[in-house]
């Protein structure tokens, strides 16, 4: 999710900034090493696995102020993907409802996970307050098509509950027992289990950073998947799997590799 928000329109010419490998000289990442093809650009592309369909979608940080990095060099904290890539995605889950669908942005929903409402990015610590780059919407995906807290995503979410199995994202750097806003890491909402999967930097957050990832296991056969948390200090607790944190939720429907 990291690498995504770092990519560019054209994309991307600095290393780890080019997930499809369409620039593999400069970025090093080379397609004909993957077990899973990709299709799409760097901005939305598609890989599956089995039955379970990927949906990568690269925020956008281009532009200029309230969404684009503008003078600053690390961007603002509000996500934002064009309209093309929501209707990309709307497209994609409604033709492939016969597959377990996992939805990836760097951000999360509106009020799906941990710190993810309005202002609880910045009120809160986790990321720093830029009055003219939409502090409100600093911990979620803020921008579809420039329209702000347009709600797209969860306004088809809401009408198609249970559309898609997973949302995985990665912005709110924090503790894995945080509950800021009432929301843990993972949360079930419009039928979709929503999944803050990370940080992995120690200091890019200076009060919330503790560097974790967590590891998800699909079992053949089975609608069961196990979620479990990786801690990589032992800042927090002891380096190593966080117990306390484990969880399985539902797929829709049977993992088939």
């Amino acid at each position: 999710m990291h690498q995504a928000r770092r990519s560019q329109p054209s994309g991307g010419s600095r290393s780890g900034s080019d997930p499809t490998g369409a620039n593999t000289e400069q970025s090093g990442v080379d397609s004909e090493r993957r077990p899973y093809p990709v299709t799409g650009t760097w901005e939305r592309y598609s890989f599956q696995v089995g039955n379970v369909l990927f949906l990568m979608m690269g925020d956008r940080n281009d532009g200029g102020p309230p969404i684009g990095r503008g003078p600053r060099g690390g961007g603002y904290p509000a996500g934002a993907v064009t309209l093309e890539t929501f209707d990309w995605w709307v497209e994609m889950v409604e033709a492939n409802q016969d597959k377990i669908v996992v939805s990836a942005h760097h951000h999360m929903l509106k009020e799906t996970t941990v710190a993810s409402g309005e202002w609880e990015g910045v009120d809160n610590g986790y990321h720093g307050r830029f009055e003219d780059g939409a502090p409100i919407g600093a911990s979620f995906l803020y921008f579809v098509g420039g329209e702000p807290d347009s709600g797209r995503f969860e306004g088809y979410l809401n009408e198609h509950p249970g559309a898609i199995d997973l949302w995985l994202g990665g912005h709110n750097h924090t503790n894995p027992d945080d509950t800021r806003g009432g929301r843990s890491h993972i949360e079930t909402k419009w039928g979709v289990t929503f999944i803050n999967v990370s940080p992995l930097a120690q200091y890019h957050a200076a009060t919330h950073g503790i560097p974790m990832s967590r590891a998800l296991t699909f079992s053949e056969g089975s609608d069961s998947l196990n979620v479990r948390c990786y801690l990589h200090t032992s800042q927090y607790a002891t380096q190593g799997w966080y117990p306390p944190v484990e969880r399985n939720v539902r797929l829709r429907m049977d993992f088939i590799s």
